[in-house]
């Protein structure tokens, strides 16, 4: 069953959300087989993630991970000719290739990626530029000179 949202009013009444817009309405619209290889993700800590995918037959040299800003793309190709060789009375392991993206939030950046036990580990952390971060302003003493003034006006008057 498939039912169409209208996101429109978030167009009118918010600004800059166009992004988040059109990755909502791409994963309701989305109809690609969205269970296979299966996968966690997990937050580490209060800045780091993990995403943990099952690439069970999968050697490091089939994988391959790109990082785009605000996109990580995790793929799985198998080596042509392998297939020929073997002759399978059941198969139960699925082999075949995928495609899996994820949506990042900004400045999420791709810090390390691991396989090991038929499992693709990357860990992922959110790293803000020092001029987006909080930053702390002193306050200052007025100078004498500033208040001198309104005090000659208020002398003055």
């Amino acid at each position: 069953m498939s039912t169409a949202f209208d996101l429109s009013p978030l167009y009118r009444s918010m600004i800059g959300v166009d992004r988040m817009a059109d990755v909502l309405e791409a994963a309701l619209s989305s109809s690609a087989d969205t269970s296979y290889p299966p996968f966690d993700v997990e937050k580490t800590g209060q800045d780091s993630y993990r995403v943990t995918l099952a690439a069970a037959g999968f050697s490091p040299a089939e994988l391959e991970i790109t990082s785009q800003p605000n996109l990580l793309v995790i793929s799985g190709k198998k080596a042509k000719g392998e297939e020929g060789q073997r002759n399978f009375l059941h198969r139960g392991v699925a082999m075949r290739g995928f495609e899996r993206r994820f949506e990042l939030a900004d400045h999420i950046v791709v810090r390390a990626a691991s396989h090991a036990d038929g499992l693709l580990t990357i860990e992922l952390e959110r790293e803000i530029p020092e001029a987006l971060k909080p930053r702390r302003i002193e306050i200052g003493q007025a100078s004498q000179q500033r208040l001198a003034g309104p005090e000659k006006a208020r002398k003055a008057a």
